[in-house]
C-alpha cells in the first residue's frame, strides 16, 4: 500500500505545500475559481475578533499586563473601584458556555448571546461551590481596546443546585457548542463572532483539563502567560506545554469528468445526511498523503491531484481532542470502484452534480436554525425539548428531502457548494505529467 501513495499520479499535486507545477492559463484560472469562490468569513469558529492581534507585553491589554492587574484585583473583590481596563468573564460548565436568549415571538427567531459576567459575580459563583477565585482560575481570551475591556473564560465546577438555580433566576443557561452553532445566524456577523469566541474559549479550557500533568515526568502543570501555556512544576523538569491542535483533512473527492462527487455516511449521522470524507493526519505525513491514504482506506479509491480549499477550527469534538483544525481539499479520483470500510463508514456513493445541487436547494437550513434557537430559548426558561434536528430538514411540501448535507456552519458544506457552483467544465481536459511524491 505504501508504494501506492509514493507512485507517480496522473494529475499534478497543486496544494499549497507541494512543489509548484506549471499549468496553462485556462486551467490555472479554473482551479483558482474553484478554491477562491467563497467568503471565508462564513466559516464558523473562524474570525475571532478578540484574536485579531496580540498586544505587546507593555500594553495594558496584553496577557501579561492584564494578568498582573488581575492578581491585584482578585483579593479586593468586591470592594474595589472599576479598573481600567475592565474585566469580563465567560463561564463554562462541562464544555458549555453560558448564554442568554432574547426575542422569539410569533414573527421573530430567538437570538442567543454570550453571557459575560463581572469578576465579582464570578467570585460569588465559585464561592457557592466552595471554590476560591484565583488569578490562575481564569484564561485570557483577548481584549476589545475600543471598549476598554479584557475578556476571560473560567471553567466552573460540576454543576450543582446552587449555581443552576442562580442562573435559572436570570434566564441564563449552559448550552453545548453544536446547538449554538446550528442556532447561529450565519448572515449575522455578531453571531459568528460570538461563536468564534466561544469556540476558542472552549478549546483552551478543555486543553487545560487534559494537560494537568507533565507528559515527561508526571509532575503537575501550572498555568503560565495568563493561561495561554502551562509549565511543569517539577524544578528538575520545567517542561513548557502549549495548547494542542489536532489537524484533520476533509476532502471532496471528484471523478475524472468533474460531474460526480463522492459522499459518505457514518452511523452516527442523522438520517439522510451525507458528507465529505475526513481523517486525522498521522505523524510524518504530508497533507496530500493524508488525503490519499484516508480516501483509499475508507473507500478503496485512488486519488491523484489534491487542491487546497480552506481551513476551519473545529472545537466541538470530544474533550480529549480540544481543538481540531479541519483542512479542506478537493481530491480528484483516478479510480471509481468503491470498496467501503464498514469499520469506518456506513456507506459511500458517487452523487451527480445535479443531485447534490437539489440537496442544497431542498434542505431548509433556516428552519433548522430557528428550531435550534427556539430550543435554546426553552433551555434558558428551564424547559428543554428533546427534538431531533434531523426532522427539520424537510422540503416545503412537508416531505422528507432524499438527501441533505451539513449546514453552512461546516466546511463540508462549503467544499460541496463551491464544487456545485463551479460548474461541470472539463477540469482535466489537458493532463500534465505526474509528480512523484518520492522525488519531492
Amino acid at each position: 500500500m505504501l508504494a501506492l501513495f509514493l507512485s507517480s499520479s496522473s494529475y499534478p499535486t497543486l496544494s499549497f505545500l507541494s512543489r509548484s507545477v506549471t499549468l496553462d492559463p485556462a486551467r490555472r484560472t479554473t482551479l483558482s475559481a474553484l478554491t477562491m469562490s467563497m467568503n471565508l468569513r462564513t466559516h464558523a469558529y473562524a474570525g475571532n475578533p478578540l484574536r485579531s492581534r496580540t498586544p505587546k507585553s507593555t500594553d495594558p491589554f496584553s496577557p501579561s499586563s492584564a494578568f498582573e492587574s488581575l492578581k491585584t484585583l482578585v483579593p479586593e473583590i468586591p470592594n474595589h473601584p472599576k479598573p481600567s481596563p475592565d474585566f469580563k468573564v465567560l463561564p463554562f460548565s462541562k464544555g458549555r458556555p453560558l448564554v442568554f436568549s432574547s426575542g422569539g415571538d410569533a414573527n421573530t427567531t430567538p437570538l442567543w448571546h454570550l453571557s459575560w459576567i463581572s469578576l465579582a459575580d464570578c467570585k460569588g459563583m465559585l464561592a457557592s461551590s466552595g471554590v476560591d477565585l484565583s488569578e490562575d482560575s481564569l484564561v485570557y481570551l483577548g481584549p476589545k481596546v475600543e471598549e476598554d475591556l479584557v475578556y476571560w473564560a473560567v471553567d466552573l465546577p460540576e454543576e450543582d443546585g446552587v449555581v443552576v438555580s442562580e442562573f435559572a433566576g436570570r434566564k441564563l443557561c449552559f448550552v453545548d457548542l453544536r446547538t449554538l452553532m446550528v442556532a447561529a445566524d450565519w448572515a449575522d456577523q455578531r453571531a459568528m463572532d460570538e461563536l468564534a469566541i466561544a469556540g476558542h474559549a472552549r478549546a483552551l479550557l478543555e486543553w487545560h483539563n487534559v494537560s494537568r500533568f507533565c507528559g515527561s515526568c508526571g509532575g503537575k502543570t501550572v498555568p503560565k502567560e495568563a493561561g495561554r501555556r502551562k509549565q511543569c512544576s517539577n524544578e528538575t523538569c520545567k517542561k513548557r506545554v502549549y495548547p494542542r491542535v489536532d489537524p484533520v483533512v476533509i476532502m471532496l473527492v471528484i471523478d475524472r469528468e468533474n460531474d460526480r462527487a463522492l459522499l459518505s455516511r457514518q452511523s452516527r449521522y442523522v438520517p439522510r445526511m451525507w458528507s465529505c470524507l475526513a481523517g486525522f493526519i498521522e505523524p510524518g505525513e504530508s497533507l496530500e498523503e493524508a488525503v490519499r491514504r484516508e480516501t483509499w482506506e475508507e473507500t478503496g479509491i485512488e486519488v491523484g491531484q489534491v487542491v487546497y480549499h480552506s481551513s476551519q477550527p473545529w472545537p466541538v469534538g470530544p474533550s480529549s481532542m480540544p481543538c481540531q483544525l479541519m483542512l479542506g481539499f478537493f481530491a480528484f479520483a483516478k479510480t471509481l470502484d468503491i470498496t467501503v470500510d464498514k469499520d469506518e463508514l456506513e456507506d459511500a456513493q458517487w452523487h451527480s452534480r445535479e443531485g447534490v445541487k437539489k440537496a442544497l436547494a431542498f434542505a431548509e437550513y433556516r428552519k433548522a436554525q430557528r428550531t435550534a434557537a427556539s430550543k435554546i430559548e426553552q433551555i434558558c426558561k428551564g424547559v428543554e425539548r428533546s427534538q431531533s434536528l434531523s426532522t427539520d430538514f424537510n422540503v416545503e411540501s412537508g416531505e422528507l428531502a432524499p438527501l441533505f448535507i451539513p449546514g453552512p456552519f461546516a466546511i463540508a458544506h462549503h467544499l460541496i457548494s463551491t464544487w456545485v457552483d463551479q460548474g461541470p467544465g472539463d477540469i482535466h481536459s489537458k493532463q500534465q505529467p505526474g509528480v512523484s511524491l518520492s522525488s519531492l
